[in-house]
């Protein structure tokens, strides 16, 4: 890797840990900078067609579900093949060509079983721009730089060996510091647990509900400039020091277990009595209740928070609220049904159902849907935003959508 190449990874990841968003920074995790699905990107696509605004389109071995990642000049993303979905992949495409740089596949050490609709590719892999962490819904994690060499590989079910469910996992890790946080919920056995980014091995690890649980873990910044890591379940909403796992705060209503919470600088919106807004101030205080909607309920799909407004979808039905008050502003029912999460760039909001449409919907007084796209393939996992373009994964293929 050349010192220009270098250097510019050094400054993405060194805004992407203090939280400030970037015109055109690397999108390192399930739903970008912060987790928040929002990028500062301004020349975003309206319209694309294959023959139209598409830069090029990869093709992916066996399925998959998870989101790509961009870090730099490339795309990563996770697959698995076999009869078993046994074999796992971890590939990393050129950004600029789409090109296959390299892949690299691992046998699985853990259970296989998942829903039909899911894959045990299904978790979105995330990095700090020096080192890239795959996690499957087998529970193996694999650690790899950013040429695809192995750091180390880890089978979490050998440790815990209930920790899995026949419907699968989904929850994506995120990395704090020097510390991934993975969460791992089931029926059987649950856990939360922080990872020795560096070597794999694990520095705490705290039990959770034993109930299943698809959401994602958060990462917050107090005004002190302390990290937290957040999340959500049946039992609440938590927040816990990374660096040791010791429990910070604990917001006790019910927490959804399939869509994400959403953040937008000091506040966190939580699948939880609808949508809940929920504002953190200083590292020995609870979180502060702003607002209580619960005509803001959303279902698969993670709530997107974009200048100043909410978003979320309840089954085909986008609705938009303010974000500082919870007040319902307007509703739009856009065509097909939603796993994929909305995100934000260039003012507009990006909604690809489960056909493959992608809906572009300008949010105005009353929103309205600027266009209509369909790339013919079925997808269900969330878009990324990084230089210009948007990356999507779906079943077979991943694209690069940008204006030529």
């Amino acid at each position: 890797m050349n010192k220009q190449i270098q250097m510019a990874l050094a400054v993405t990841w060194l805004f992407s840990a203090i939280g400030i968003p970037v015109d055109g920074a690397d999108w390192l995790r399930f739903r970008g900078p912060d987790g928040s699905g929002v990028a500062l990107d301004k020349n975003l696509p309206v319209e694309w067609s294959e023959e139209n605004n598409v830069a090029w389109k990869a093709e992916l071995p066996g399925r998959g579900i998870s989101s790509p990642i961009v870090i730099g000049d490339r795309v990563v993303l996770t697959s698995c093949s076999g009869y078993r979905q046994d074999r796992l992949h971890v590939l990393c495409f050129a950004a600029a060509s789409g090109k296959k740089l390299w892949q690299r596949q691992f046998w699985a050490t853990g259970r296989t079983m998942c829903h039909a609709k899911t894959t045990t590719a299904a978790p979105t892999p995330s990095s700090d721009g020096r080192r890239i962490f795959a996690h499957f819904s087998t529970n193996d994690m694999a650690c790899l730089d950013l040429e695809g060499n192995l750091l180390w590989l880890r089978g979490l079910l050998l440790q815990y060996p209930n920790a899995s469910g026949s419907l699968g996992l989904a929850s994506s890790p995120v990395v704090v510091g020097e510390t991934l946080v993975t969460q791992i919920e089931t029926d059987s056995q649950s856990v939360a647990l922080g990872l020795d980014a560096a070597t794999g091995e694990t520095r705490w690890e705290v039990n959770r509900p034993q109930s299943n649980n698809w959401s994602s873990p958060i990462t917050i910044r107090d005004d002190e400039g302390t990290d937290f890591v957040v999340m959500q379940a049946g039992d609440g909403l938590k927040a816990y020091d990374p660096t040791n796992g010791e429990l910070v705060w604990h917001f006790p209503e019910p927490c959804g277990k399939t869509a994400s919470s959403g953040l937008a600088g000091n506040v966190i919106f939580v699948p939880c009595q609808g949508l809940t807004a929920l504002r953190f101030n200083t590292s020995d205080t609870e979180p502060e209740l702003l607002w209580q909607e619960d005509r803001l309920s959303p279902s698969s799909p993670s709530p997107l928070t974009y200048g100043g407004k909410v978003y979320l979808l309840s089954g085909s039905i986008l609705k938009c609220a303010d974000a500082e008050t919870g007040e319902m502003e307007w509703q739009l029912r856009l065509q097909g049904n939603f796993t994929s999460s909305p995100v934000g760039g260039g003012g507009r909001v990006y909604c690809f159902n489960e056909e493959g449409m992608g809906q572009v919907v300008e949010p105005g007084v009353n929103g309205s849907i600027a266009a209509s796209n369909t790339l013919d393939e079925g997808l269900v996992s969330s878009p990324a935003i990084a230089n210009g373009a948007l990356y999507v994964r779906s079943y077979n293929h991943l694209w690069k959508i940008a204006e030529k």
